[in-house]
């Protein structure tokens, strides 16, 4: 039994948690490539001056703002998020179980409503 709620809490956890973040950063109008994007930059203070240092932290926002939603480079950002970062998370190929066989990635699902267990009412997917 423990070992079953074990694999279910973990299943249920990779579907469901890049899918809270993807709608806790959409609320600051950010994705998590623009997040992950800012968040790097910060790291990397070239001197002590406080001077300096402001005017990098304009332009790490100036530069990461870009992949922004509403960023010049929105659609880039999004489509990183969404199809990239998120996949990744999940373990999730991008492949339809047919290819994922053949390529030997195992019998991996494609898309977001097809992964997340029980989402079938979100994509219209339901019983068949």
């Amino acid at each position: 039994m423990t070992e079953w709620t074990s694999k279910k809490y973990n299943e249920y956890y990779n579907s469901y948690v890049p899918w809270l973040e993807d709608k806790y950063l959409a609320w600051f109008g950010e994705n998590k490539t623009s997040y992950t994007a800012k968040e790097q930059l910060d790291k990397t203070k070239l001197t002590n001056d406080k001077n300096l240092n402001a005017i990098q932290d304009g332009l790490n926002t100036g530069v990461s703002g870009q992949l922004k939603s509403d960023g010049l480079l929105g659609g880039v950002g999004d489509l990183v998020s969404k199809e990239g970062v998120n996949r990744a998370e999940r373990g999730d190929s991008g492949l339809g179980e047919k290819e994922a066989i053949e390529k030997g990635k195992g019998g991996q699902k494609k898309g977001w409503g097809e992964s997340i267990p029980g989402a079938g009412w979100v994509t219209g997917g339901g019983k068949k």
